[in-house]
Order: C-alpha cells, then sequence, then structure tokens
C-alpha cells in the first residue's frame, strides 16, 4: 500500500488545510503511524482536540472517518459484528419448509448476506480510504480492550463461523483516552503514544484566529489571555480549546471587540458547565478584573 505523506511537513500542512494547528509532535506521530502502520493512542485532558485530531486527518485525505464511541458496557456486537438473527430464522422457517436438511440450513446461514457490521470490522474491510476513531476508550471495561488487540497487531478479526477476515487496505486508527483508568500494557504496546495538553496561550491564539475567521488578532489574544487566566484556577472542568473558540463565535455575534468584566461574566456559561466554577470565576473577575483585563486589553 502507497504511503499517504511524503513528510512530517505534508502532514503538518495538510492539517493546517483543515484548519487544525498540528506541532512537531503531532505531526510526527501521525507520519509514523502510517509508515508504521500503527494505531495512534492519543491521551490527555477532555476537549484538548483529541477526537478533532482525526477528524482532520481524515478531512485532508479526503478518506472516510468510521468513529466507534466507547461506553461501558459496550461489546461484541455493537463495536465488531453480530449476525442477523431474524433474516437467519426467516431462512432456516423457508428452507425447513422446503426441506432441506439441517447441516445444509446451517452452512447457508451464517453466511456474510447475514453478518451485520459494527465499526471495527467495517472498518478492516472498507475498500474504500478510511480512519477508525475509537473515542475514549478509557470509559470501556478492561475485558472490552480485548476485542481489540487482534484487530490493532494484526487488522483482521477473527469469527468463528467465518474464519478470519483480513483487511482489504490498513486504516489510520486514533484511540483517545481522557485517563479515567489506566489501560491495559497490551493495548498500549500495540500503540504509538501522544500526549495532548491544553495549548499554549500564543497557540490558542492562533487556533481562534484560524478556526474564527472573522475574529480580529486583537479579540483573539484577549480571549486566549483570559482563558488562560481561568485555567490557572482549581475548577471541576476547565475549559477546552473547543469551549474557547464557542466563546470567541459568542462575542463576536454580540459585537464585542475589548472584552470587559461584565462581559466576561454574563458570557461566562459558554466557556464552563458547572455551577461552582462560574461563581469562582466570576469572583476571581470581580477580585482582579485589572489584572486580567488590563493584560487582556493590552
Amino acid at each position: 500500500m502507497p504511503h499517504r505523506f511524503e513528510s512530517v511537513d505534508a502532514v503538518r500542512t495538510g492539517l493546517a488545510s483543515a484548519n487544525y494547528l498540528a506541532d512537531d509532535s503531532i505531526a510526527g506521530i501521525v507520519y509514523l503511524a502510517d509508515r508504521l502502520q500503527k494505531p495512534v493512542l492519543v491521551e490527555g485532558p477532555a476537549g484538548t482536540g483529541k477526537t478533532q485530531l482525526a477528524k482532520s486527518v481524515a478531512d485532508m485525505l479526503g478518506a472516510r472517518l468510521i468513529r466507534l464511541q466507547c461506553y461501558e458496557g459496550l461489546d461484541e456486537s455493537k463495536a465488531l459484528y453480530e449476525w442477523n438473527y431474524k433474516k437467519q430464522l426467516l431462512r432456516i422457517q423457508t428452507e425447513k419448509a422446503d426441506g432441506t436438511s439441517w447441516s445444509d440450513v446451517e452452512q447457508n446461514i451464517f453466511t456474510d448476506e447475514f453478518l451485520l457490521t459494527r465499526p471495527l470490522l467495517e472498518a478492516i474491510m472498507a475498500e474504500d480510504s478510511v480512519v477508525l476513531l475509537i473515542d475514549e476508550v478509557d470509559r470501556v471495561e478492561v475485558e472490552t480492550e480485548a476485542l481489540l488487540l487482534e484487530l490493532l497487531s494484526d487488522y483482521q478479526v477473527s469469527i468463528p463461523e467465518l474464519g478470519t477476515l483480513e483487511a482489504q487496505q490498513i486504516p489510520l486508527v486514533f484511540l483517545t483516552s481522557n485517563n479515567t483508568r489506566e489501560l491495559s500494557e497490551a493495548l498500549k504496546r500495540r500503540c504509538l503514544f501522544l500526549h495532548l495538553d491544553y495549548p499554549s496561550m500564543e497557540r490558542e491564539k492562533e487556533i481562534v484566529l484560524t478556526r474564527v475567521p472573522d475574529i480580529s488578532e486583537n479579540l483573539a489574544d484577549q480571549v486566549a489571555r483570559i482563558v488562560r487566566a481561568i485555567r490557572q484556577l482549581e475548577l471541576k472542568k476547565a475549559p477546552s480549546v473547543s469551549e474557547t473558540i464557542d466563546w470567541a463565535r459568542t462575542l463576536i455575534l454580540l459585537g464585542i471587540e475589548h472584552i470587559s468584566e461584565q462581559d466576561a461574566i454574563d458570557t461566562a456559561n459558554i466557556l464552563l458547565k458547572y455551577r461552582s466554577d462560574i461563581e469562582k470565576v466570576t469572583k476571581e473577575f470581580s477580585t482582579n478584573s485589572k489584572v486580567h483585563f488590563e493584560a487582556a486589553a493590552s
């Protein structure tokens, strides 16, 4: 299979065209994932761009994004495959009525015609270009991780009734984790590792300028500075990058070019999603407004 990327610079440029600003570590990992044909495990706080990375890689490649959203209780029938039991039953009833023997019926009902593919199997059986996103893998139980191991190491799935189905093409695979629990060594061993943290103030300003085309450089600078100040507080949930972008868009819609203390307080619910966090930030703004807003406006 031909390589998708010529160089690390090509990855960075391609992601930029998809409005994702990648540094050397991000672009390098994506490049190596393609060359080494290995999945990428992306860890970090919620809202730092882990899921968006997979989406942006799919956009830059013009590839289909197949997403498996993980959750507690996820099992094989939702992640890999299951049999279409209703259709099988209809076939059994029809063939029994025709006098077909059970051994012949059994052979006929365990075929591709009755197989319902789920995201993992769909990704490796696809003939078109695919990016597979296994989102929030830390939400599933350790036992469920075992479902991923064969696919992530050999890009194949074993189905007892059909045998081993090998990938038609090797997809680019991204697993994201908010690190709510420790993942197994077996899973980590199969992946390249990338940690994404909140961006620096300068980088977040660049992201806002990229993702919010109508914003002025001055307002983007204010947004980045104020969000940085908020993240330094002890909060239940710090503002994510996507929430920073939403806040910037909100300010533009409200016609705000210079953020005042009252503007920030009135729109704090765009950045913060817990009442206790909003109260803490409001108090901080009221106490230290001169520091925050003079610095932001400078």
